[in-house]
């Protein structure tokens, strides 16, 4: 299946900015699910300063800058992704408790294992709350499979928690949204690794797309589909397996992932500095459209 999908971000002044400094992790990756054959970036008023690095997680980010007054700006990636059939991902040969996996993070002794023990400590959006550790421990009971385990996780989450638009900013305390079992799914994400992360296992936040569909006969509005975020559990001598738990599925080939990351900081799409502007309006709207 391939896409082209447009992501575009518009930010609407009160006053005039001055100056602007900006990170863009808005590429899509390529990885084993996937293929970002190509891509660009479209920004309004021209940038004065742009340049592309690799950061840390392997998420490909654009920097820019824009010295000259404006009132708005707009920013738009397009890319073209080719994806896989998750099918050629046999997750029935993973079979290994989830204790030896904890196990084997604990002690970290190649260099594997080392780099993926960093997914195990909590991060500024997955503290260990009172209570996660008990949550998570009710669906990794004693000897189960890894993948069984993290498979009712997400279910558990799927059907106990609400998903409410209106209820969390990316500023509400995770011990909010377990307490009051709402949020969207940049919330379901970072409770899904709190847990796991609570149990010693070592998870990552993916932000990416997810292709939305109209009812059948109706036309499918410009920029109705969605960024999107879920989670991914490593599992030794295989790799990250991901899941969705505001779908309660593993991504299928409408999901497509843009970056990954310890939690939501390490991949917001665009930030930024701007100097002046006063109040603003942010719209940003997503479209995916099948090629084939």
């Amino acid at each position: 299946m391939k896409y082209k999908i447009k992501h575009s971000t518009t930010y609407r002044y009160a006053d005039f900015v001055s100056l602007c400094q900006n990170q863009a992790r808005l590429t899509p990756k390529s990885n084993r699910l996937q293929i970002c054959h190509n891509s660009h970036i479209e920004i309004l008023p021209p940038t004065t300063y742009l340049q592309e690095y690799t950061d840390y997680f392997n998420n490909k980010v654009t920097v820019f800058e824009i010295a000259k007054q404006h009132k708005k700006l707009t920013v738009t990636m397009v890319s073209e992704v080719e994806l896989f059939a998750p099918q050629s991902l046999d997750l029935s040969i993973i079979d290994m408790p989830w204790e030896t996996v904890r196990d084997l993070l604990t002690v970290a002794n190649t260099p594997t294992l080392l780099k993926v023990s960093e997914f195990v400590l909590p991060s500024q959006f997955t503290p260990l709350e009172a209570g996660i550790k008990e949550y998570a421990l009710t669906s990794f009971t004693p000897g189960l499979n890894l993948i069984e385990a993290c498979t009712d996780l997400m279910a558990r989450i799927f059907h106990e928690f609400h998903y409410d638009p209106g209820f969390t900013t990316i500023s509400t305390p995770l011990s909010v949204v377990f307490a009051q079992k709402r949020g969207v799914c940049q919330d379901f994400a970072h409770f899904a690794l709190a847990c796991l992360r609570s149990i010693g296992l070592a998870g990552r936040y993916i932000s990416g797309y997810i292709e939305t569909l109209p009812p059948e006969g109706e036309e499918k509005l410009e920029g109705a589909d969605a960024t999107h975020a879920w989670f991914a559990i490593f599992v030794p001598n295989y790799g990250w397996v991901d899941f969705d738990p505001t779908n309660n599925v593993l991504p299928t080939n409408q999901h497509i992932t843009l970056a990954v990351g310890r939690d939501f900081s390490d991949v917001t799409p665009l930030k930024g500095v701007v100097f002046g502007g006063g109040s603003q309006l942010l719209d940003v709207a997503v479209d995916m459209i099948r090629l084939e």
